[in-house]
């Protein structure tokens, strides 16, 4: 049988001969070599072994800059006790620039992070020991010398990581730091056997009515080696069914279909089932013996994307099962900057959270990487929907052979990898590059150079075509799908939204009609123990020395507190900064996401920027770099509830109407009351409204001016309530700066059972946004809701973990509870001298 041996102990880490000594500190040229982690990176290494401070921390991310220059050396060991079998290297990943050698013939060289690597190594081994060496030459200096062979290509960034085959924000975002990498990053496996062995498996399902079917094209090597009288046989299991044929000698590749009936479709999540079936391909004798085997879970289900013309241009649908989805999404980044750390519960743990937003799809953005198949299969079992890029981002690509050559097997390859899950439903060409061509002055630098459309016009269509034909694929985001029309239109295909947040204020959100929104986002700073984790700047302020380093926005701290200008008075301290921005962050999205969802079916999904971050960092991220939820999650999970209901202006003179969104597949009928009240709760009009809405719809109920009209916009609020009582949409008439919101009269009582303490608040009047900053207290505490907005007489339960005993009552006071109304009522008291 062929053994598949992991290659990931007995590493040695150390610099390469005729590395530049110049820039590396003595300490670490005097302690290296030094044992390596593979998978791994230098950089994790060098933390390892207290040779480098950590890059997260405060401003060492400079100290550490130095990395990324120098050429590496990855070293072990291999004991061979039988040369004469055959032996091929496997590599996953290589980051980037790699020449292999074994003892010291070279025997790969790699320009390419994203690219999976064969190489038979059997006349390079000899009995006893031999040499297994990897040199990692600088990514940054070889993007560097393709920049002045090839000339400049324009990029939104100055770094040349469009030169080379490398994920994109290594070298920095405006998110993220500049740490550049080498190391073997995916797993190497020695792969020893003289029989016949499977090379990539690409199952292609699809269903019809409960009939499914499946083919297999199944790649082989060593078909032709002696392996006696008896043929090689290939047997293929889907759930029950079974399939075998015979491959005669020389045969590289078979193609296999198996149907099965009665099938169990593959559904987003909240729409269905996540139904996966168990299938496996032996490669063995026709007496039973195993020389190979590949396993998976695959799941059946159609997928196509609409984007046929109608009536008000061009829609940008994902049909799933027949049934056209609402996505309601997020873009996902790589989760750490060094990759090898984000193992399998971490994803889980991640894509959980995704799911407790209520987000049914993730956009694996075109500056990371190719995601892992843990990733993936994380994905399939939880209903997750996956949009994956192609690995080009707001850049210029030269379109010459050196590039165009990696290029065209890095998608090949990638493609032929992830089509197994059913989980994966678009794949699209690049991050803003249509857009950069037209919008971002990059036609004067390029004079006529090809910039990329190439790739996304013909040799990525292509490459899916042929080896993923069952998945749709999209040019770019944003695109319009034809040229002639501007790739970023509010009537054609998927849009980006960049000027709210960088130019103007979020309200403007509300003049946007689009048909799909697949960047849109506010920043943000991280918890409050994450930040204060990585920053400790005496005094710690927004613009503080550390502060600006976790700050990768050009004038982000600016533009957060221009932000605030039009909603909140300027916050006094750091912790008021902090409660302020993320709230901001948190209602700037929500009223985007509200509103888009409200223009169901001309819109037909949103992807907010972003889900995850990759370290400590003032971002768009609803989680934060240590993985705690921030505001955003809970204004995530209530603006993307499967069923929401919500007041949005409808017509002109101020109308208003209750709009009620059902991503859900059973009709939603409802009595809800909408009333206009005063702060201390006196109901100044009501309207009774039968709320009845298809499954998949959106039904508009307009309001009467006498619900819909304030009195007194800064002392009213618009509520729609469910019977019970229970608030389930609200709007103020006022920005919360104009608001007569009074000193909340909170009442709080406190209980503990077991390793939760429940916190029980009762209002007296209306109190805006209460949020609980439970972190505060230990960092591994959490609360299980934020964001409350209560009506007089309205009492709630949060449930808090991670409390230390005696220390309940701090949950009940600033800075751990803090509310609009107390800010408010801070912000206008005088301040002592």
């Amino acid at each position: 049988m062929i053994d598949r041996t992991p290659l990931h102990e007995g590493w040695t880490l150390r610099l390469a001969n005729g590395a530049s000594d110049s820039v590396v500190p003595a300490a670490v040229r005097e302690a290296l070599p030094i044992a390596a982690t593979v998978p791994g990176t230098v950089h994790t290494d060098l933390l390892t072994a207290g040779l480098i401070p950590d890059p997260y921390l405060d401003r060492n991310e400079d100290l550490v800059s130095w990395i990324g220059w120098v050429d590496w050396v990855y070293e072990r060991s291999l004991d061979i006790v039988d040369p004469r079998r055959r032996r091929v290297l496997h590599f996953d990943g290589l980051d980037t620039v790699a020449t292999v050698t074994v003892n010291e013939p070279v025997v790969l060289r790699s320009e390419n992070q994203h690219r999976r690597y064969d190489v038979d190594v059997t006349d390079a081994l000899h009995h006893g020991p031999n040499t297994l060496r990897v040199e990692f030459a600088s990514a940054t200096a070889f993007g560097e010398a393709e920049r002045a062979r090839l000339g400049a290509y324009p990029s939104q960034y100055p770094a040349p990581f469009n030169y080379m085959r490398k994920s994109a924000c290594n070298f920095g975002w405006d998110w993220g730091p500049s740490l550049v990498t080498a190391g073997i990053w995916r797993d190497v496996l020695l792969v020893t056997g003289d029989e016949p062995r499977l090379g990539d498996v690409r199952p292609t399902l699809t269903v019809e009515g409960d009939r499914g079917h499946a083919v297999f094209e199944v790649d082989i090597t060593g078909t032709d080696t002696d392996t006696g009288e008896e043929h090689i046989v290939v047997e293929i299991t889907l759930g029950d069914a079974r399939v075998s044929r015979v491959v005669e000698p020389g045969v590289l590749s078979v193609r296999m279909a198996i149907d099965l009936d009665g099938v169990r479709r593959w559904w987003p999540a909240g729409l269905g089932e996540a139904a996966l079936y168990d299938a496996s391909v032996r490669l063995c004798t026709e007496s039973g013996d195993l020389h190979d085997q590949w396993r998976e879970r695959l799941g059946f289900r159609s997928v196509r994307l609409d984007t046929a013309p109608d009536a008000e241009g061009t829609p940008f649908t994902l049909v799933v099962n027949d049934i056209p989805v609402p996505v309601r999404g997020a873009n996902w980044i790589p989760d750490d900057c060094f990759l090898p750390r984000v193992d399998a519960s971490r994803l889980q743990a991640r894509i959980g959270q995704a799911l407790g937003a209520h987000i049914n799809l993730l956009r694996v953005w075109g500056g990371g990487v190719y995601e892992s198949r843990e990733f993936y299969r994380a994905c399939d079992e939880a209903g997750m929907l996956v949009w994956q890029d192609f690995l080009f981002a707001c850049a210029a690509y030269p379109e010459e052979d050196r590039l165009a050559t990696e290029i065209r097997a890095e998608a090949r390859d990638n493609v032929a990898r992830l089509m197994p899950h059913p989980s994966l439903v678009l794949w699209n060409g690049n991050n803003e590059n249509f857009w950069g061509m037209l919008d971002w002055d990059w036609r004067e630098t390029l004079g006529g150079r090809p910039w990329g459309a190439g790739y996304y016009l013909e040799m990525l269509p292509e490459a899916v075509a042929a080896v993923d034909p069952s998945r749709p694929y999209w040019p770019g985001s944003p695109y319009s799908g034809d040229p002639a029309i501007h790739p970023n239109d509010d009537d054609h295909g998927p849009k980006h939204i960049w000027d709210v947040w960088n130019e103007v204020d979020y309200s403007v959100y509300a003049h946007y009609r689009p048909r799909f929104v697949a960047e849109f986002g506010w920043q943000g700073p991280p918890t409050w123990s994450t930040m204060t984790r990585a920053i400790h700047d005496d005094p710690l302020t927004p613009e503080s020395p550390g502060m600006l380093a976790h700050q990768k926005a050009n004038d982000g701290a600016g533009k957060l507190r221009r932000g605030l200008e039009p909603h909140l008075p300027a916050p006094e301290t750091t912790e008021d900064w902090h409660f302020a921005t993320q709230l901001n962050q948190a209602r700037a999205v929500a009223f985007g996401i509200e509103h888009f969802r409200s223009l169901r079916p001309r819109c037909s999904g949103t992807i907010v920027w972003q889900l995850n971050d990759c370290w400590p960092v003032t971002s768009w991220a609803a989680i934060d770099g240590d993985g705690r939820r921030k505001p955003l999650w809970y204004a995530l999970r209530n603006a993307y509830a499967p069923r929401l209901l919500t007041l949005q202006p409808r017509g002109e003179d101020g109308a208003l109407a209750l709009v009620a969104v059902n991503d859900e597949r059973d009709e939603w009928d409802l009595d809800v009351v909408v009333r206009r009240l005063s702060f201390d709760g006196k109901v100044l009009a009501e309207e009774p409204l039968r709320v009845e809405v298809e499954p998949l719809g959106v039904a508009t109920l307009t309001l009467p001016a006498e619900v819909c009209v304030a009195t007194d916009p800064h002392a009213e609020i618009l509520v729609a309530l469910e019977p019970g009582g229970t608030a389930v949409a609200h709007r103020f008439f006022a920005v919360d700066r104009d608001l007569d919101l009074t000193e909340p009269a909170l009442r709080t009582s406190l209980r503990r059972d077991g390793e939760t303490v429940v916190l029980t608040l009762a209002a007296d009047t209306v109190v805006r946004d209460v949020c609980i900053f439970a972190d505060r207290i230990s960092p591994a505490a959490e609360s299980d809701d934020a964001l409350l907005t209560l009506l007089p007489g309205e009492s709630r339960d949060i449930r808090v973990i991670g409390v230390p005993e005696g220390r309940e009552q701090e949950l009940a006071a600033a800075p751990i509870l803090r509310t609009v109304n107390s800010y408010l009522r801070a912000s206008r008291s005088p301040r002592s001298p």
